[in-house]
């Protein structure tokens, strides 16, 4: 299933609220936060092309795209990363998001938005980028984007894979080419968001949740043939401010130098729908929590015999984790916690869980905590560590942070005192 027709499914469902026509400036915001879950769709005034939201808010409509049920996620997508396929390559002309060709850039002709007064400008949200290098091979990654003129953004870019992309083209005495696709079905969503080395081509994971086919743009760049739109350009070598821009805390960000990038052309299939991600929104916390949960899970089960894993939603689904163990062994517990920050390393506290607690509810988890926890012998404080640029907390340069996790597991001795009895 590509991203339209899941939209037209939803909208079979009667799940889409249609907001009319609205303006890309505050106004389409404020639309899509009040309506939050619920995804929406809206005409916009200052374009000729309509947006889509909130699609992808809860884990049950991610389930619902990959068609499996809510709690084989975390397995799903573990298995899609463990088990990857290269998608079908098509020609251009059965490629949908060829319909389209434009030459003459112009970004405020795009359905952009601008979310809140203090932002540093329009904003690209839902956009992943597509690079190649000649020893890695493919990378698909999320970056947001500050549009800054008819033909140019600056990207919020981390030393990540992509970073690297750069610095190779930098060393060759290049510019790197890239692709940026926006309206994606929730697999490469997803794949696109999942923490793997270098190397590791995503459009492979996303292939192993749900088969699709790719395209071969002319600088030699793969991207889903069934995107809404994608922008092909350049990184070059200037840097500017970006931001301010609303995170994933609901907090905002620091203004940093980051790199330029010039976009040459634009594909868009006929009748495109442009996918927007609300800064901080349910969409965007899914969309980058969601996927480091199968890393975690791994890591942990490396250790321990790992249930399930969840990045709640009271944590930004980012610093915050909750993890459940069939313990075996009373030192389990604190095995599970070292492994979780190794499998989500912007994690800042993680409580560890019985079986016999669900890590999605909750008041489970407080129960946990309220009764199989003691202050001096279950917390573990880890100071001086590297946490999340998001964190505004930590050190908004170094990222240097204090992480502390909870054993709420009970004791192997006296199982029985501490379990819940049942009616």
């Amino acid at each position: 299933m590509d991203f339209r027709t899941f939209i037209e499914k939803l909208k079979k469902q009667g799940k889409i609220v249609d907001g009319g026509k609205l303006s890309l400036d505050l106004e389409l915001a404020k639309f899509i936060d009040k309506n939050e879950p619920n995804p929406v769709i809206s005409e916009v005034r200052e374009s000729g092309f309509k947006i889509v939201s909130n699609v992808y808010t809860t884990k049950e409509i991610v389930a619902d795209f990959l068609n499996v049920n809510v709690n084989d996620l975390t397995q799903k997508m573990l298995y899609a990363i463990e088990n990857r396929s290269k998608p079908e390559s098509v020609a251009k002309d059965k490629a949908p998001v060829m319909q389209n060709e434009i030459t003459e850039v112009d970004l405020e002709k795009m359905p952009i938005p601008l979310h809140l007064k203090e932002d540093g400008g329009r904003y690209f949200t839902s956009a992943v980028v597509f690079a190649k290098d000649p020893e890695f091979g493919q990378n698909s990654s999320y970056h947001r984007m500050m549009v800054i003129g008819k033909d140019k953004v600056v990207a919020r870019i981390l030393p990540r894979n992509l970073n690297t992309f750069i610095e190779n083209a930098d060393k060759r005495g290049e510019e790197l080419d890239i692709a940026f696709a926006v309206g994606l079905p929730a697999s490469v969503a997803l794949a696109s968001s999942t923490s793997v080395e270098a190397g590791v081509d995503e459009l492979e994971i996303a292939n192993s949740l749900s088969p699709f086919n790719t395209v071969t743009l002319e600088n030699g760049i793969e991207v889903p043939a069934d995107a809404e739109f994608v922008y092909v350009g350049k990184v070059t070598k200037e840097e500017i401010d970006e931001g301010p821009f609303l995170d994933l805390t609901g907090t905002y960000d620091i203004v940093r130098k980051q790199r330029v990038i010039k976009i040459e052309k634009i594909y868009h299939r006929d009748n495109a729908l442009h996918h927007v991600l609300l800064p901080g929104g349910a969409e965007h916390k899914i969309l980058m929590g969601l996927p480091r949960e199968p890393t975690m899970f791994r890591e942990v089960k490396k250790t321990v015999d790992c249930v399930d894993v969840n990045l709640t939603k009271g944590g930004c689904s980012w610093l915050h984790g909750v993890v459940s163990i069939r313990k075996q062994n009373e030192d389990d517990g604190f095995k599970a916690i070292e492994a979780a920050f190794n499998g989500h390393k912007s994690m800042k506290h993680v409580v560890i869980v019985d079986e016999d607690i669900d890590v999605n509810n909750p008041e489970e988890v407080e129960w946990a905590l309220a009764t199989r926890v003691q202050t001096d012998k279950n917390f573990y404080v880890f100071p001086d560590q590297k946490g999340s640029s998001l964190d505004p907390s930590a050190d908004s340069i170094t990222r240097k942070t204090a992480k502390a996790g909870i054993d709420a597991t009970m004791p192997l001795k006296d199982k029985e005192k501490f379990k819940k009895i049942e009616y």
